[in-house]
């Protein structure tokens, strides 16, 4: 058997490579402590769980259309109403397995080979390999933490040129937590605009905000940016749904036919009692009394991270605004020598902890930016205290 070109170019998803990896020492009942998984610790929610067996139970395990059942249609078109302040018709929405999926399929709908598609970095690991399994090129576009990693128009700039085609953005973000203001979505709206660059607005983690921020949309910002975005969104984050696999978008007309007759050949329609749960999420008048709970405790583990993390000397992080993400600089560790094995980069730092304290953290070279590691909030309280205690030990050990 001979791989395609395209099979051999994938690379696995580091981050949950680093979630099976924690899995398994557990399973070999190693005390692991995981800051790697991109998933809500909390239960769905009882309403949803219900939903789903009532589905079941009256039968609804049938095909359903392609891109998604009209009542969560237009569930879905009620809240991006509500919630960034934008109308879409039913014929301008697709519901998909998860939001990655209806990503993959806009830039396969989008994207000709040898395409650009600029990508802030650090970027979520799969943006680029999206990419590239679609024909595009990814183009990184840098951002810093001093400016809390937030894409400026005068860094895309010098990367636009006559192939580009897409311009990702994901606020908040994974893996830093950046909450983007309307004012710096306005300047890259006018730059998108003026270059007549296509935006996908991965707005996964919108209701995961703190510190008084609120979530703007890129679409919310007048008709010729709103014709020119697809707004991405889905029910795994906010609702703690991330296995139940459903997903949505919402853009031009033009756009959302060819992502639904792609999807009819690819895998056709999402999962029918997923839609009926997710539909009761959107809907439940106990929706929004479960996130801010969610969120209220997320922002104790944050503020209770980000503290302990910038008392240890060597390592240090900002605040994030959004997500459950930390990227934490471990830039200052580097060259340090823990058992006789060096560390020179986020990998090693990463191998490193896990195997001498059992702590699992994400290398920040999987999101373009090895002079971090991503840590996830979306673990007890009690996990995080204990996993800090052991990533301070860890350090102190250095030399």
């Amino acid at each position: 058997m001979i791989l395609s070109k395209k099979s051999k170019s994938i690379s696995p998803s580091p981050t949950l490579a680093v979630d099976a990896k924690a899995k398994q020492l557990k399973s070999e009942r190693h005390d692991v402590i995981s800051f790697g998984a991109g998933e809500p610790d909390f239960d769905t929610p009882d309403y949803i769980k219900s939903a789903a067996i009532g589905a079941i139970n009256s039968g609804f395990t049938k095909y359903t259309p392609v891109g998604g059942i009209v009542e969560l249609k237009k569930a879905v078109a009620d809240a991006f109403k509500e919630e960034i302040g934008v109308d879409y018709e039913t014929n301008q929405i697709i519901v998909s397995n998860g939001a990655k999926h209806c990503i993959f399929n806009a830039l396969y709908c989008l994207c000709d080979e040898g395409d650009e598609v600029l990508i802030p970095s650090p970027y979520w690991v799969s943006y680029p390999e999206m990419v590239k399994l679609c024909g595009g090129t990814p183009v990184f576009v840098p951002t810093f933490e001093r400016e809390d990693f937030k894409l400026k128009a005068e860094n895309i700039k010098p990367l636009i040129t006559e192939r580009t085609k897409v311009l990702i953005i994901n606020s908040p973000n994974n893996p830093t937590g950046s909450v983007y203001t309307r004012e710096d979505l306005q300047e890259i709206a006018d730059l998108a605009l003026e270059h007549n660059i296509f935006v996908i607005s991965d707005e996964i983690y919108d209701k995961l905000v703190y510190d008084g921020e609120k979530h703007v949309s890129i679409a919310s910002l007048g008709e010729e940016i709103y014709n020119n975005t697809l707004v991405v969104n889905g029910v795994s984050k906010a609702y703690s749904m991330t296995g139940w696999r459903i997903g949505y978008a919402a853009g031009p007309k033009e756009l959302i036919k060819a992502m639904t007759d792609f999807q009819s050949h690819a895998t056709s329609n999402p999962n029918s009692i997923a839609q009926k749960a997710a539909l009761e999420a959107l809907k439940n008048p106990a929706r929004n009394q479960a996130v801010g709970t969610m969120v209220e405790e997320f922002a104790k583990r944050r503020e209770y991270m980000v503290e302990r993390i910038n008392k240890i000397e060597g390592i240090s992080c900002r605040m994030p605004k959004g997500a459950f993400y930390v990227m934490m600089n471990v830039s200052k560790t580097f060259g340090k020598y823990i058992d006789g094995k060096l560390i020179e980069n986020s990998t090693a730092f990463a191998e490193a902890l896990l195997e001498r304290y059992k702590v699992a953290v994400v290398p920040g070279i999987a999101f373009g930016a090895d002079e971090y590691v991503r840590l996830s909030y979306a673990t007890s309280m009690e996990n995080i205290k204990e996993g800090l205690d052991r990533i301070e030990k860890f350090v102190k050990e250095l030399s």
